[in-house]
């Protein structure tokens, strides 16, 4: 049996095919596997043949990319379970997930999962990947790569300390501050969990895993982090490090300045909103005094008056004892719970398409 194929323009809208499930295996949960494929030809075909029974449903999203990779799927891979799908412009790692996330989200599929088609990640902990899911205590899985200094090893030096700045900035812009390693492209969602989320504002390219989990925290889901380690066998990276800082930066100042407007001004006021809203300014006011005091009695050569030196002390460390207590509320408030047993799944009985 041939996998099938479908043709995706940049303008096409997505969902307007239905993907048949196979019953393979007695699992109580219908896997389905999203592979975006960007000059990952001589890699692919391996990391499908790793993919075990448990999954149910293979969509390989072709990029644009410049080897054919999806071409090269529809002649060499005989599983049944690959459907393949064209995109006519190369839209990014993001927008290829979303392809497929989409197309799998109007089947009885209950979990979806990215893959990357690099074979960095081993399809065979696929089951330790969705377990948290499975069992009711997570809505979103996704991989560590930094749970254990084995784990670490062979992993180039700047991409290792790139990923370690990127968790700082991601743990701010989305909330979720016990998890590691955002950029991990081994992850898995819940089908219901996927159809609350906002698509449409997700970006496309390498800062997708980042705002998948920004726009996760808008509806309080219950993320987990799984160790697994990555395989680095010198597979060359179409990302570009220096390139991507300033979008990266960007989208996180971005997130961090909606999820703290919608978390504390929006959805809920509390306690640790007033603290938030007078602690800023009053930070910001004193550090800016401060250093306008110092500067002018350096010009001057004369000391500041004691009124002055309070005048810019006082904000300071009033501003800094109301900012920790609201971290202190930020990082207590982390959802705790999966949301996935609480939706209720309409989408499975009348599938419709997601924009």
């Amino acid at each position: 049996m041939q996998p099938t194929s479908q043709n995706l323009s940049s303008s096409a809208p997505i969902g307007s095919a239905r993907i048949g499930s196979a019953a393979i295996g007695s699992a109580k949960y219908h896997l389905a596997v999203v592979l975006p494929c960007y000059r990952t030809r001589n890699q692919v075909l391996a990391v499908i043949d790793a993919i075990g029974a448990e999954v149910q449903t293979i969509i390989a999203v072709d990029d644009a990319c410049p080897e054919g990779t999806g071409a090269y799927l529809q002649e060499h891979c005989t599983d049944p379970r690959l459907q393949v799908v064209f995109h006519a412009q190369n839209q990014g790692v993001g927008a290829a997930v979303l392809t497929g996330w989409k197309l799998a989200a109007l089947t009885t599929a209950d979990i979806l999962i990215k893959l990357d088609s690099d074979g960095q990640m081993d399809p065979r902990r696929i089951r330790r990947l969705v377990s948290g899911i499975c069992s009711g205590k997570a809505d979103y899985c996704k991989g560590n790569r930094f749970f254990s200094r084995d784990g670490l090893h062979g992993m180039p030096k700047l991409r290792l300390l790139g990923n370690a700045g990127l968790s700082l900035l991601n743990k701010i812009s989305s909330g979720y501050w016990q998890i590691m390693d955002p950029n991990n492209g081994f992850v898995a969602i819940h089908a219901r969990v996927f159809r609350q989320l906002n698509t449409r504002r997700m970006a496309h390219r390498y800062f997708f895993e980042s705002d998948l989990l920004h726009s996760l925290g808008m509806v309080r889901a219950r993320v987990m982090d799984v160790p697994i380690p990555a395989r680095y066998r010198g597979e060359p990276s179409s990302m570009s490090p220096l390139r991507e800082i300033g979008p990266f930066f960007k989208g996180h100042v971005r997130n961090t300045l909606r999820r703290l407007l919608h978390s504390y001004l929006l959805r809920g006021v509390s306690l640790a909103s007033i603290e938030l809203v007078l602690g800023l300014p009053l930070l910001i006011f004193g550090l800016i005094m401060g250093i306008c005091t110092w500067w002018q009695s350096s010009v001057s050569g004369q000391l500041a008056s004691a009124g002055t030196v309070m005048l810019a002390a006082l904000p300071t460390m009033v501003g800094i004892q109301l900012v920790l207590s609201w971290l202190n509320y930020d990082v207590l408030a982390e959802p705790r719970d999966a949301v996935w047993p609480m939706l209720v799944d309409e989408e499975a009985d009348q599938p419709q398409a997601l924009d």
